[in-house]
């Protein structure tokens, strides 16, 4: 006789997807530079993904998952929109030791977190994206190549591109300012 296997109940939306809305909203932000946009982007990805939550296999990774329907609910719904990335109207979250913190180096920090962050606007959606999900998002190659749906070496490469582009952005700035003082 077949002794009766127990399994583990299946995790419901509610207790895969809460735990994400900040992540999502955060990166819905990132991409609209709007939070009325953004809270739009998230809402339509919490109803695409709840309507496909049936078709959803165990065992694939939700999180990636999810940030691939938001990924192509942004691209789909907002093709052609400027997108760019904000700058924080009352300056970054900044949190230094007493003994370090100074007017100038507070001045230091703001200015080095705009040019960073216009350099991001300067580059192309698909570079800015895989920035935004590796170094904010903390994803992983595996995460990104799933929720970009793309191989893991084109994560790699493109990663490295898309820092390259960076860096060069903020080089050029720089030696921009050097030259304008």
């Amino acid at each position: 006789m077949k002794e009766p296997t127990t399994r583990l109940p299946a995790a419901t939306f509610q207790e895969l997807a809460m735990p994400l809305f900040d992540q999502l909203y955060n990166f819905a932000h990132w991409l609209t530079r709007n939070p009325t946009d953004a809270e739009d982007l998230v809402q339509e990805t919490y109803a695409k993904a709840l309507r496909g939550f049936g078709s959803f296999q165990a065992g694939t990774n939700f999180r990636a998952w999810i940030y691939r329907i938001l990924r192509n609910s942004f691209l789909n719904s907002r093709a052609g929109l400027k997108v760019t990335v904000p700058i924080d109207e009352d300056g970054p979250d900044i949190t230094l030791p007493p003994e370090t913190t100074t007017p100038e180096s507070l001045l230091m920090q703001r200015v080095e977190s705009e040019m960073v962050q216009q350099a991001l606007e300067e580059l192309p959606v698909h570079l800015r994206e895989i920035l935004l999900l590796c170094e904010v998002e903390e994803m992983s190659y595996q995460e990104l190549a799933e929720t970009l749906a793309i191989p893991q070496g084109t994560v790699m490469s493109r990663l490295h591109r898309a820092r390259k582009a960076l860096r060069g952005l903020l080089q050029a700035r720089m030696q921009g300012g050097r030259h304008g003082m």
